[in-house]
């Protein structure tokens, strides 16, 4: 396959892939040949590298958009999780859940346990196994959310507000326990009924049910709360030693 492409060929392939919407094909369609003709290969093939290639760049591009819209503070694997200091953690259930077929069926997922423990990396891996999947996830802690929401209904925005997380399948609510959400309180209940059976939302807590009177200040509001939360959802308990505490000591 001859790689000496005339100007006013490069020219015209240039202006189809501007009407195709295939800027990767018109990046990389000479070197390419070039690669092709290396391992002499036929016109079909080469056609299909090109196609190949826009696909790759284009899921590649997707991924990155889509990691951006989540906010995920850090990056965070499953795989680099150590499962061996949470004995009594199910492995296999949580690697499950990293289907997303929760997020699919609207189920939510809590994540109990003390600071330190792997709450919020395991909140982090499975939304970016979702944004692997096509699926669309936002990460925000409980306490920005609830001053999100209290702004806008101070600005009379709260229902364009909440309707704003209706597009992604996941909502990741951060840290639930660890500071008094005091106003926003009754914001953060609004939010987990609106999400109620019409999204998924996944909590990182430090703090046991029985005391989540404590962040909302209300016990009828949170007892009408957990009743929506815990509707279909998956509950993992994370006992066991905190890992930075565990560093720590090492360190010391």
């Amino acid at each position: 396959m001859s790689t000496n492409v005339p100007e006013i060929i490069r020219a015209s392939i240039s202006l189809c892939c501007g009407e195709l919407r295939l800027p990767t094909v018109e990046r990389y369609h000479i070197s390419l040949a070039e690669e092709g003709s290396a391992r002499d290969e036929s016109r079909g093939e080469y056609l299909l590298s090109c196609l190949r290639k826009e696909v790759e760049v284009r899921t590649e591009n997707r991924m990155k958009a889509a990691l951006r819209r989540a906010r995920f503070p850090t990056v965070k694997t499953l795989e680099s999780f150590d499962f061996t200091r949470m004995p009594d953690l199910p492995k296999k259930r949580i690697l499950e859940l990293a289907s997303g077929e929760f997020a699919k069926k609207k189920e939510n997922i809590v994540c109990l346990g003390q600071a330190g423990t792997g709450k919020s990396h395991t909140g982090i891996a499975l939304g970016m196994a979702l944004v692997s999947k096509g699926m669309s996830v936002r990460f925000v802690t409980a306490v920005n959310l609830a001053q999100e929401l209290l702004a806008a209904k101070d600005e009379h925005k709260l229902p364009k507000a909440l309707k704003s997380y209706d597009k992604f399948d996941l909502v990741i609510v951060d840290e639930l326990g660890y500071i008094g959400l005091g106003p926003g309180g009754p914001m953060l209940f609004q939010f987990f009924s609106d999400r109620y059976e019409r999204g998924s939302v996944l909590v990182t807590t430090n703090l046991e049910f029985s005391r989540w009177p404590e962040v909302f200040q209300d016990v009828s509001l949170t007892a009408a709360l957990l009743d929506r939360l815990t509707h279909h959802s998956h509950v993992l308990l994370f006992n066991g030693e905190s890992y930075r505490f565990s560093e720590r000591s090492k360190r010391a």
